[in-house]
């Protein structure tokens, strides 16, 4: 799949330090804030202990692209978080690519 029907969405920052604003993913043991309210497309994500996220998502910043159908985006590829919806009408996935995570979200259409 050479960039066919990728659509940038946002870059995915790990970070440290509380950001007024964020939100919890109680299942995930992740905070984060950005891409919905930011003007330049970018999510911040702070990690806490016992987060079950794999090592390179936690410490590495990962660009994620909207997709028509997740589980197409990652046929064949090396899949480090299976398809999962970490909040309602949107089905995200991350494969390793070169050492790189890269997120894919499918957002349901209405």
């Amino acid at each position: 799949m050479k960039n066919k029907g990728l659509k940038y969405h946002h870059l995915g920052v790990p970070s440290t330090e509380p950001i007024e604003g964020e939100e919890y993913l109680k299942d995930y043991k992740v905070y984060h804030f950005g891409y919905g309210g930011n003007p330049y497309g970018i999510e911040w994500m702070r990690y806490e202990p016992g987060c079950s996220l794999p090592e390179i998502v936690k410490t590495m910043p990962h660009i994620a692209f909207e997709v028509e159908d997740v589980y197409e985006a990652i046929r064949g590829k090396k899949v480090i978080i299976e398809p999962n919806s970490p909040s309602e009408g949107c089905l995200v996935a991350f494969i390793e690519e070169c050492g790189m995570p890269i997120e894919f979200i499918q957002i349901e259409k209405e």
